[in-house]
């Protein structure tokens, strides 16, 4: 994103960005109903290491992308990374209910995303910073090399538990094993409503972390380093947001936080259209003391950070009643499904609004999208 929106730049600059989302999410949409059965027919502690050994691969391919300002070579990582955690998502969030009683779930969703938002933060830090003034790319290929292999070597520490369903044929048909799984979550109502909570989340997550960084640099006029402000921002309110979420489920499954959240999430996105409309745009980049003298920042900061708390708070209680209503033995396979929902749910939202944008609607219009669209979720909710 950085690369193409200060390096590379140009018309389409926007539009790639949504599709750079896009590519990243799509393996999900095909691959998830593979990986939930592999992760419930096999151990789920092998397969996420020899998932994170193959990411060491796709490390290197991103560093070779890096070291040649190739967008192209750089879209094909971010697929090879969309595959590795379309087939490691099952396992990650299945494995959870095989080690923790049920009142523990909603603490430990809150830590898995939190921990995820808090990575999301330090990698595009470091990618803002290998970003400023042209980058350096031996430093950046040796931290993304450094982190693939400690994410491999983390993976031995994870406990065998033997597999849920050892007598499971796997289909390796991708497009009748994701059928089969998202028939199978339809026809349970109370998991289909929950998966869809999940993905109303993960939407407007994916859709509001596209439109960050355009509308920081081109409506705002702030430095790739303000940027890295704004996610770091936005990553540590939804881990904010995780955690107080676990804490009003306090060990129980309750969704009455959801709606209330979605509400929630729908007036600061509002709020937001509104700062930024009529704004013209920027026509000198500013650095972050800078570009923090302006009351306008103070406001699309608060409304950014109040928007991701929201979520922390709508997406714990939604997952932790998942993993708690899923049969054991399918499990995996019905996490699969909702990944499959997740991915279909942003790929959507990150093409249309790739559409949109290339067919001139502005960024004020598109969080007022946001916000009518959260707004009827938590209505429906």
């Amino acid at each position: 994103v950085f690369l193409i929106l200060y390096k590379l730049s140009g018309p389409d600059a926007e539009a790639l960005v949504a599709l750079a989302g896009a590519i990243f999410i799509l393996p999900f949409f095909f691959l998830s109903g593979l990986g939930g059965q592999m992760a419930d027919r096999f151990d789920k502690a092998r397969m996420a290491q020899r998932l994170k050994f193959a990411e060491i691969g796709a490390a290197g391919l991103a560093v070779a992308g890096f070291w040649l300002h190739s967008v192209p070579v750089l879209f094909a990582a971010l697929f090879s990374f969309g595959v590795i955690a379309a087939l490691f998502g099952p396992i990650k969030y299945g494995i959870l209910p095989e080690k923790l009683p049920t009142e523990d779930l909603p603490a430990a969703n809150a830590l898995v995303e939190g921990a995820t938002f808090l990575a999301i933060l330090l990698g595009t830090i470091a990618g803002g910073v290998a970003m400023t003034g042209g980058g350096h790319p031996i430093l950046l290929g040796a931290l993304i090399m450094g982190f693939a292999v400690m994410c491999y070597a983390s993976s031995l520490f994870i406990p065998k538990h033997g597999p849920s369903a050892p007598d499971l044929k796997v289909d390796v048909n991708i497009f009748r094993s994701t059928k089969t799984l998202l028939g199978e979550l339809w026809a349970d109502a109370r998991l289909w409503r929950t998966g869809v909570m999940t993905s109303i989340f993960w939407l407007i997550g994916a859709v509001v972390m596209s439109l960050l960084p355009p509308l920081v640099k081109t409506v705002l006029g702030g430095t790739e380093l303000v940027v890295s402000v704004f996610l770091a921002i936005f990553a540590i309110s939804v881990a904010i947001g995780s955690a107080f979420g676990s804490f009003l489920c306090s060990g129980r499954i309750v969704l009455l936080p959801v709606p209330v959240a979605g509400l929630v999430m729908a007036f600061f996105a509002l709020d937001l259209g509104l700062a930024v409309a009529g704004l013209e745009p920027a026509k000198e980049a500013l650095n972050v003391p800078a570009f923090f003298t302006h009351g306008i920042a103070w406001r699309v900061a608060m409304d950014f950070a109040g928007l991701a708390i929201a979520g922390g708070v709508f997406i714990v209680p939604s997952f932790a009643a998942a993993q708690h209503w899923a049969p054991e033995d399918k499990r995996a396979r019905t996490i699969a499904a909702i990944n499959v929902l997740n991915a279909a749910f942003m790929v959507v939202g990150a093409l249309l609004i790739g559409l949109v944008q290339k067919a001139g609607l502005t960024l004020p219009w598109l969080f007022g999208v946001i916000a009518l669209f959260a707004a009827l979720s938590s209505i429906w909710i």
